[in-house]
């Protein structure tokens, strides 16, 4: 009996978006999953359509934008999203399959937008961050059971968010995230001890983690393959922001506000060259703010982005849930003789179930905790 065998089986749940009311379950074959911090997560696959019956179960249940996908593994939910395309195609025996395209539930928050101005003076960002989503749940139609916990970050921020610029809450979201001292957030999606299929805003100050012990990886081991790439095409030493164009004067010339400039002078003397980088905020208005935006963008940027990328079999400690943990890490190869022993935090993970034989794996991507 092979390992793909013995995995617990996979089933998605087509429910309607707004109560949740289950409309159907189908089968549904090259299932590929992920779910990410500070990224939405995807979900494809094809639904088999070989005879009327399932056809006109599919036409109730797969209707985009309408339509919410929970994934389930045995008995817990390992994913959740919105269906947002269905492109049905026939090959040419004549097999017709729907193939479907979901978001998880953080894509619906870049879908609204901000139609009445919100003003925050000295309000927990954690609070700011709750707000914008009973904002989004308090209007008509606009609530899809999105939850959340009370924690707060100790951190109070000045926001005003104007209906003119008609920004999608998922942008403000990042965006206040994003600034120097912010958080994370992504949705969660779990069932609770009573069985209840749960979507939760999971904030996090100032990163998301979960779990008290590290899962140790081992390569050779538990560990199938790695990638690591070193990516510094998008390092900068030196760098300034620009926000909103700010001009009470009609006669004068436009220009849009900057933050401070920030040069990182012991890198260049460690001998890099100049590298520079920018990033706009087109509705900041305060300089304070802005410089904190620039701030946090220059930390980032200022060493190489590593992301390794480690491949494993699922089942035991390897489950979603492990998004926000820690793993050690250790490889003995030849690039690493001296073995390779390092702590890293789960920010992504991409799914592959178990079909013809093929094991039941995940991909891990990491980051320097």
């Amino acid at each position: 009996m092979t390992r793909a065998s013995l995995a617990p089986p996979y089933r998605l749940l087509f429910c309607d978006l707004r109560s949740d009311q289950l409309l159907d379950v189908l089968p549904v074959s090259g299932v590929s999953l992920d779910d990410y911090i500070g990224k939405t997560g995807r979900l494809t696959g094809t639904v088999p359509i070989p005879n009327r019956k399932i056809a006109d179960r599919a036409r109730r249940a797969l209707v985009p934008g309408r339509t919410g996908v929970w994934v389930e593994r045995g008995r817990d939910i390992w994913w959740g999203g919105i269906l947002w395309t269905l492109s049905l195609g026939s090959d040419q025996r004549g097999f017709l399959g729907a193939q479907v395209q979901c978001g998880g539930w953080e894509s619906y928050l870049y879908r609204r937008l901000l139609y009445d101005t919100q003003v925050a003076v000295q309000v927990d960002q954690l609070d700011i961050a709750r707000g914008l989503i009973d904002y989004v749940q308090n209007t008509p139609g606009g609530d899809i059971g999105i939850t959340y916990d009370p924690l707060t970050s100790g951190v109070l921020r000045d926001r005003t968010y104007l209906r003119y610029d008609l920004p999608a809450v998922g942008d403000l979201l990042d965006d206040l995230a994003a600034v120097e001292g912010g958080f994370e957030w992504r949705i969660a999606s779990f069932r609770d001890t009573d069985g209840r299929r749960v979507k939760r805003l999971q904030l996090g100050y100032p990163k998301i983690t979960t779990g008290a012990t590290d899962i140790v990886l081992d390569h050779p081991g538990a560990v199938l393959s790695y990638t690591w790439p070193t990516d510094a095409t998008q390092k900068a030493n030196a760098w300034q922001s620009r926000g909103a164009t700010v001009n009470s004067n009609q006669a004068a010339d436009s220009y849009p506000l900057t933050s401070e400039l920030l040069v990182d002078d012991v890198d260049v003397a460690a001998g890099w060259p100049r590298l520079d980088g920018t990033s706009d905020y087109t509705t900041v208005e305060r300089q304070d703010t802005l410089n904190a935006h620039a701030r946090a963008d220059w930390s980032t940027a200022r060493n190489p982005v590593v992301i390794p990328e480690v491949e494993v079999l699922l089942g035991g400690q390897i489950t979603p849930a492990l998004l926000g943990a820690t793993v050690r890490l250790r490889i003995r190869d030849l690039w690493h003789p001296d073995v390779l022993d390092a702590r890293y935090r789960v920010v992504g993970m991409s799914i592959t179930p178990p079909e013809r034989g093929r094991p039941e794996t995940a991909k891990l991507y990491l980051e320097v905790p």
